[in-house]
């Protein structure tokens, strides 16, 4: 869930096609046409030869100062300056004495109007006449460094007359690796071993090169095996009534002691960082046994410690008196299979520990804590059924109160018809019966969450921040549970075997392994056999039982990838290479179905960052997998959301339990042109829009992070004359990316995003207290990894905020700190009012010899109403920080309850702030806490049911014809505009649809009403939702338009036709459908219509 490198332009590496035919002699002639503010340049391509020339390569150099986007009839590839050309789908084949014409390559150009210098078509010059290709020189004599199993080989770069392709390394005549870079790695290699390597060069005619100078490289002895803590010191015990304190000698380790877990017995009852623990909540004059085990930084276990016996001291006043009688029960909610209840809470004269339920006279539920929760759910009862419940409280002395009056509860009836309560327009799974819907939705498809949640609520929580490195914690404890309805776990990911996995299952796994000794409230529940966030998860959803919990795979680090045991990223391709074949995608899907099995979750929510066309458009470090898939990406992740949909039903309906299928989705417009219709909508129960990282310093354009509104002002927009290209509608907002899904979807099934951190950039010039300004890094050869020069982008990469205002950041692969400004919200609430925090050496800064640590001059908080923005201003050091705040996140409450939208998506809780006065030593500061999260319940909780229909309060036809449509043939990356699909419609019905039939359907009004056909059907836009700027959000839902079939055609039964679309900005798949013939009127099967 992170930056999406949201560009109109991105420059990619440079890639040429193999030259025309001999026989074909091709010329380029640049025309320009100036526009004002920018100008339109074209190539028109000329054949002179005799043979038609079957493909070409256009290629020439910027002037300086020139930039150019929204390019046409071709594929631009751009590195540095230099701009490579590859026909597009109607102009790559130019026949003997003819030309492109009408469709050569056009683009929008800025700066100078001077033609681009070096003209190259098929590697000669534009104006005619030839070069000979002569095969590149040998690369330099390798060099080498080494490990046990692997030798990197680094070499200098071979030249060539039109271009290198890539090199070749070869361990004698057997190539080994090849790379597109002057390094390559050779792995799997025997320790302590010398080899010999030569490097040759391709180039873009796939002439080879001679073989550079050989090298020889030996590889590393074996390293020493990593050995494990010695044991610690004999504890020295010093025992009170109720606990024991010890202290002990330091363990010692050859790499260093990370944390010691003390043993009462065989059980751990805690882990330190200190050589030192107090035991808490044990037993007056009782001898209890202690030992200490060292862990260290490898996670490795030592030897326990000799053993210190103690016996705490008598009660000089023991607890015989128990608790008073809870309160009479009562149902809170209840299912076929289960009751909720909720009691008046018990008193002590010390504390209560414990309430007992029980189900007649057997024992139903334990509920413990500090204090324990007087609700609970009792599950495994049978439908249509009554049960009597009553309550009891215990305290530390095992005190026990007298029942509590009973309550008779009868469980639903299981309905019948269990597709009643499928949600309107949601994939019904072929094949698949008795799908339990009715478990999670009610009969109108809204979804079951409370009386209080209306909307929902969903936050992600991190499994990182688990305290284990000295950083603030946030566990599972501390979820504000009772305001939210779903927890999205972020992140498991896609393993070697192409499974879902949280990794293995050790001690220091915080998913499945870690415990929190000593924690209130983080205490394992014996019921489960894991340990870790996904136990105390289970714990809490017994007393919260409304709560739903999803697995998250994937996100910005894990989408191409994985953090193995160890902490180091392995590069596997994940849904990437997983996604690209129907076995993988089944082996994922199963095992994702085992996983929600065996871990208890309610669903799967997948993060894909991204599949799109667009280049470069997600984490530089999958580039590598996701440039060559581009075409394809789309088409595999539909795939994927189909396969996992139908596995997931299937499962459903043998468990007897929903699971919810839900997937982070992108709010950026350049990257959904890549994303075709988005067609994975269908398959989903709602979508949590990513309407953050709209803005930040991976460009120099500085603006919020997440918008609601475009204001008409937009640098980056402006930039690349998007208002001029696209009817004057600014495409990086909230609002923008909900009326794209609503063009598909009910509003009740999409969910605004919200982050709870910020961005910044730092050296600001211009704008309005840094309001549409420009932060450039001053050295641009220094580019974070993925931006600016680093992928040959035309756009200077940002200068990102750091130190005292980067707290969240991230490590580039040097470890060294990446420059965003991301900051939780506790810490620029801090920021604002002038406190540096307390916290701030806990995440590495070192504000006594750091500058950049610590604070300086005035955060002044400024506000755009127009845009539903604040951020940060520091105008001493040219600081911009956009942020989220109470303000803003109640006008985008409000503004979700009045589209009747399904909720809000949380990134991520840890973010939330309160304010502690006691912090600091009694000067009071922000620190986590809920009180963004507790305003958006406030709103909710009164709000209406959400809309629960795809049209909306339009009336529908009450029949359904079996006609499908689907829109296909999308071009790739940046050639596809304007987007041009196909169109086609297949009659499944036994009807024959006549010549004068209309076809009507909705499209979103985040494209212009502007669709027009190029075919012989007549197309009429017959209602506009939206017309001109969407300044302060765009009116309306929906463009309706209508299809003609013309009266010399018919579309049979089983048959399909076809028709060609053209339309300006990314629609999501339409909706709506009807067709009408015959004085009839028919919805459309492809609505998935209840």
């Amino acid at each position: 869930m992170a930056a999406a490198y949201g560009a109109a332009v991105i420059g990619l590496t440079a890639v040429t096609a193999p030259p025309a035919s001999a026989a074909a002699s091709l010329t380029a002639k640049f025309t320009a046409a100036d526009r004002g503010t920018w100008w339109q340049g074209s190539y028109e391509v000329k054949n002179s030869g005799d043979t038609a020339a079957t493909t070409w390569t256009l290629e020439f150099d910027l002037n300086s100062g020139q930039s150019i986007g929204n390019w046409w009839n071709g594929t631009p590839t751009i590195s540095g300056s230099h701009v490579t050309v590859k026909p597009g789908s109607g102009n790559a084949n130019v026949p003997a004495g003819g030309t492109t014409g009408a469709n050569s390559f056009g683009f929008v150009g800025m700066g100078a109007t001077t033609p681009p210098a070096n003209c190259k078509i098929n590697g000669n010059p534009c104006e005619g006449g030839t070069q000979p290709d002569t095969p590149p020189t040998a690369p330099g004599k390798p060099t080498g460094t080494s490990t046990p199993t692997s030798i990197t080989l680094s070499w200098a770069a071979s030249t060539d007359d039109k271009g290198i392709a890539g090199y070749d390394v070869y361990q004698g005549t057997t190539k080994v690796v090849s790379s597109t870079t002057t390094s390559a790695t050779v792995n799997g290699l025997t320790p302590d071993t010398d080899y010999t390597f030569t490097v040759k060069a391709r180039d873009t005619a796939g002439q080879e090169s001679p073989a550079s100078p050989a090298t020889t490289v030996r590889t590393q002895k074996p390293t020493q095996t990593d050995l494990p803590p010695s044991a610690p010191g004999k504890p020295v015990a010093t025992p009170s009534t109720n606990s024991v304190a010890l202290t002990w000698a330091a363990a010692t380790d050859d790499k260093g002691v990370a944390s010691y877990d003390v043993y009462q017995g065989s059980t751990k009852v805690a882990q330190v960082v200190t050589p030192s623990a107090t035991v808490t909540g044990l037993t007056p004059d009782t001898e209890y046994t202690f030992t200490v085990k060292a862990r260290d930084t490898a996670g490795q276990e030592g030897p326990a410690s000799p053993a210190t016996t103690v016996r705490t001291l008598q009660d000089q006043n023991p607890d015989t008196q128990a608790p008073t009688v809870p309160g009479t029960p009562s149902s809170t909610g209840k299912t076929t299979t289960s009751v909720t209840l909720q009691w008046g809470a018990s008193t002590d004269n010390r504390a209560v520990t414990s309430y007992e339920v029980y189900n007649g006279d057997t024992l139903a539920a334990t509920v413990t804590g500090t204090p324990p929760a007087t609700t609970t759910t009792v599950s495994g009862l049978t439908q249509d059924t009554e049960y009597t419940f009553k309550v009891r409280a215990k305290d530390a002395a095992n005190n026990q109160s007298g029942f509590s009056p009973t309550v008779t509860v009868r469980t639903d009836k299981q309905p019948t018809d269990q597709s009643a309560c499928r949600p309107d327009g949601l994939y019904q799974s072929p094949g698949v019966t008795n799908v339990p819907y009715c478990n999670v939705y009610d009969t109108n498809g809204r979804e079951k969450m409370g009386a209080d949640h209306p909307r929902r609520v969903v936050g992600y929580f991190t499994s990182w921040r688990t305290g284990k490195d000295g950083s603030p914690s946030y566990l599972p404890k501390d979820i504000p549970w009772d305001k939210i309805t779903h927890i999205n776990y972020a992140f498991a990911h896609i393993d070697g075997q192409n499974k879902v996995s949280v990794g293995g299952a050790g001690a220091n796994n915080p998913s499945i392994g870690m415990e929190w000794p000593g924690v209130q409230g983080a205490e394992m529940d014996p019921a489960y056999s894991y340990k870790g966030h996904f136990n105390q998860l289970n714990k809490f959803k017994k007393q919260h039982p409304n709560v739903k919990t999803l697995i998250s795979v994937g996100g910005w680090a894990e989408t191409g990838g994985y953090i193995d045991d160890n902490g180091k990223r392995q590069a596997s391709g994940g849904f990437y290479t997983m996604a690209s074949s129907q076995a993988s995608i089944n082996t994922f899907a199963d095992s994702a179905v085992k996983f929600l099995r065996d871990y208890g979750f309610d669903g799967l929510d997948i993060d894909y960052e991204y599949a799109t066309s667009a280049p470069k458009a997600g984490n530089p470090d999958d580039f590598t997998f996701s440039e060559p898939r581009r075409a394809t990406l789309m088409a595999g992740y539909v795939n994927l959301m189909r396969t996992l949909r139908q596995k997931l039903d299937a499962a459903a309906a043998a468990d007897g339990k929903y699971y919810l299928l839900t997937a982070a989705t992108t709010a950026s417009g350049w990257i959904l042109r890549g994303s075709e219709s988005y067609q994975v909508t269908q398959y989903l129960d709602y979508a949590n829009m990513m309407t953050y990282d709209l803005h930040g310093a991976w460009n120099q354009f500085v603006g919020p992070l997440q918008a609601l509104y475009d204001d008409g002002t937009d640098a980056e927009m402006k930039h690349w004359n998007v208002y001029g290209t696209y009817s004057n509608i600014g495409y990086m907002n909230g609002d923008w990316a909900y009326h794209h899904l609503r063009g598909a979807m009910q509003s009740g099934r999409i969910n605004l995003g919200l982050g709870y951190y910020s961005r910044g950039w730092k050296g600001v010039t211009g704008g309005t207290d840094g309001l549409w300004g420009l932060s450039k890094l001053p050295d641009q050869t220094k580019c974070p990894k993925g931006t600016g020069s680093d992928i040959g982008s035309t756009v200077p990469c940002g200068d990102g905020a750091i130190g005292i205002e980067n707290l969240w950041h991230d490590l580039d692969a040097a470890g060294q700190e990446v420059p965003a400004g991301v900051n939780p919200a506790w810490h620029y609430k801090n920021l604002q009012e002038g406190k540096q925090g307390s916290y701030i050496t806990q995440y590495g800064l070192t504000p006594d010899t750091d500058p950049n640590d610590r604070i300086s001059g005035t955060y002044a908080r400024k506000y755009s109403s127009s845009m539903v923005a604040p951020w940060l201003w520091n105008n001493d050091k040219k600081v911009y920080l956009s942020t989220e705040d109470e303000q803003s996140v109640q006008a985008k409450a409000d503004y979700v309850a009045s589209k009747g939208m399904g909720g809000i998506m949380i990134w991520e809780l840890a973010g939330d702030y309160a304010y502690y006065p006691e912090r600091d030593g009694g000067k009071g500061e922000y620190f986590i806490g809920d009180t963004l999260t507790t305003k958006i319940y406030n709103t909710f909780k009164t709000a209406a049911p959400y809309g629960n229909l795809k049209a909306g309060t339009k009336t529908m036809p009450t029949q359904t014809l079996n006609v499908n449509a689907e829109l296909y043939g999308y071009a790739v990356g940046d050639a596809n505009y304007p987007i041009s699909p196909k169109l086609k419609f297949t009659n499944n019905s036994t009807t024959t649809i006549p010549g004068g039939a209309t076809i009507e359907f909705d499209y979103g009004t985040s494209a212009p009403p502007t669709m027009n056909q190029q075919t012989g059907w007549t197309l009429s836009v017959v209602s506009t939702g939206h017309t001109g700027p969407n300044v302060g959000g765009l009116k309306g839902d929906f463009h309706r338009v209508r299809l003609t079939v013309p009266t010399y055609e018919s579309i049979a039964p089983g048959q399909s036709k076809e028709i060609q679309l053209r339309y300006d900005l990314p629609i999501a798949s339409p909706s709506n459908w009807t067709i009408t013939f015959g004085g009839q009127s028919y919805r459309m099967s492809v609505d998935n219509p209840r």
